[in-house]
């Protein structure tokens, strides 16, 4: 099934005639990918499942489905973005890399008949998703050039009674609070209605 095929009177708002496009669904992709992590975790590779629970880790801007076609196909990933983003950020792409296929939606607009588009011009044309296409995204270790921005490090300072303001808070949420070294290299983890973060250096 063509995904990108038109119906009634909605029309592209773009497209690409050398950009061949995408014959699967978004749910058929999804479909794929997970059958191939359950077969490669019947087969002992548990190795495909730690590799998608880190890319969802990484990329929380991306979809579910497009989450596991980064984990299938370069489990490594890191930071992920197209060539043009790339190229803003002052980076190539090295020669001869091999992009990661992803699933960009293809919107459409679904134009109004003349009397209702006169009663209301701001609703005359109503985007609407069309189908799929593929686009290519390329790691951080794909590309080469200027150095990407890095945070500058830990804050540090004295918070004072905001400290003890910001722990009574917590508690009286009925949150449990505690310090562990065993956390680290995280400085902070949350779950089950509890808040563990690693101690300040020098302390308990």
């Amino acid at each position: 099934m063509n995904t990108n095929a038109t119906t009634g009177n909605v029309t592209p708002s773009t497209q690409n005639p050398k950009q061949p496009q995408q014959k699967q669904t978004a749910a058929e992709a999804i479909a794929a990918n997970v059958k191939a992590l359950i077969q490669q975790l019947e087969e002992g590779h548990s190795e495909a499942l730690t590799a998608y629970l880190t890319a969802m880790g990484r990329f929380h801007n991306y979809s579910f489905g497009n989450i596991l076609e980064i984990a299938r196909q370069r489990p490594d990933a890191t930071r992920v973005a197209g060539m043009w983003s790339w190229n803003q950020l002052g980076r190539r792409v090295k020669k001869g890399e091999k992009g990661i296929r992803i699933l960009a939606p293809l919107i459409g607009v679904r134009r109004k008949k003349d009397e209702v588009a006169e009663k209301d011009i701001t609703r005359q044309n109503a985007p609407v998703l069309v189908g799929f296409r593929n686009v290519y995204i390329f790691d951080v270790s794909q590309t080469e050039g200027a150095e990407l921005p890095q945070l500058s490090g830990q804050v540090t300072g004295d918070v004072g009674e905001c400290r003890e303001r910001l722990i009574d808070f917590v508690i009286a949420q009925d949150i449990e609070l505690d310090w562990k070294d065993s956390i680290a290299p995280a400085l902070g983890v949350s779950y089950g209605g509890k808040i563990v973060l690693l101690p300040p250096q020098g302390t308990i």
